[in-house]
């Protein structure tokens, strides 16, 4: 499974590509904002110093929810940096822009997907992710790791190339499920990398094999 890291945190990047499992990451106007950046101009600049700093895909999101719109900054977009995914919400012009792109070449991320049959629409009109927002589903008392399970049925059952990208990771336990399941992706934040190292055995056991070694020194 893929690991990309959901922030606009330059810093939180660096970290996580210097552990060496990072694949890509993703982010969006909240985040953007989140961290100061506002403008078009600066949000522009902030993808491409984010293209410099990892290996993977980038997915940066249009602002336009009308097929002329996403188009025009989808496009902008995808000339930024090779790794630019652009990133389309999940509405009908959306996957009607998603076509488009497929037909150009352009990769896509579906976001804002909360159903199977939205992940179907996203799949045949060629999305390279599409984007489950697990955690959202769980803040309204629904299965959101069951979502994932029913996709990945609809996508192996006809070969699409869709990769499915768990979105909206809270903690740990979303990540392991989600590659339980075979989710290809999981987008989240530091904290639910990072926490995959923690175990405190670990901890205890280091500690003795440092007391024993230091008793002889």
């Amino acid at each position: 499974m893929k690991f990309f890291i959901d922030t606009a945190n330059l810093d939180q990047i660096r970290e996580a590509q210097a552990l060496g499992v990072l694949d890509g990451v993703t982010t969006n106007p909240s985040l953007m904002a989140k961290e100061g950046i506002t403008g078009k101009q600066n949000i522009l600049k902030h993808y491409v110093a984010i293209c410099n700093i990892v290996d993977g895909d980038v997915s940066a999101e249009v602002i336009a929810t009308d097929f002329d719109g996403m188009v025009k900054e989808g496009e902008a977009l995808a000339k930024l940096h090779p790794q630019i995914v652009v990133k389309i919400p999940m509405i009908q012009d959306g996957i009607k822009a998603i076509k488009y792109f497929s037909d150009k070449g352009i990769r896509t991320n579906c976001t804002l997907v909360f159903s199977s049959g939205q992940a179907l629409l996203a799949a045949k009109a060629g999305a390279t992710y599409v984007s489950p927002f697990i955690g959202r589903l769980d803040d309204i008392s629904t299965d959101g790791l069951n979502l994932i399970a029913e996709i990945r049925t609809i996508y192996d059952n006809y070969a699409f190339d869709t990769q499915i990208l768990a979105a909206s990771v809270r903690h740990t336990m979303h990540v392991l499920d989600c590659a339980k399941i075979g989710s290809d992706v999981m987008t989240g934040p530091l904290s639910s990398i990072v926490g995959l190292l923690k175990h405190p055995l670990t901890d205890s056991g280091l500690k003795q094999f440092l007391a024993d070694y230091n008793k002889g020194n």
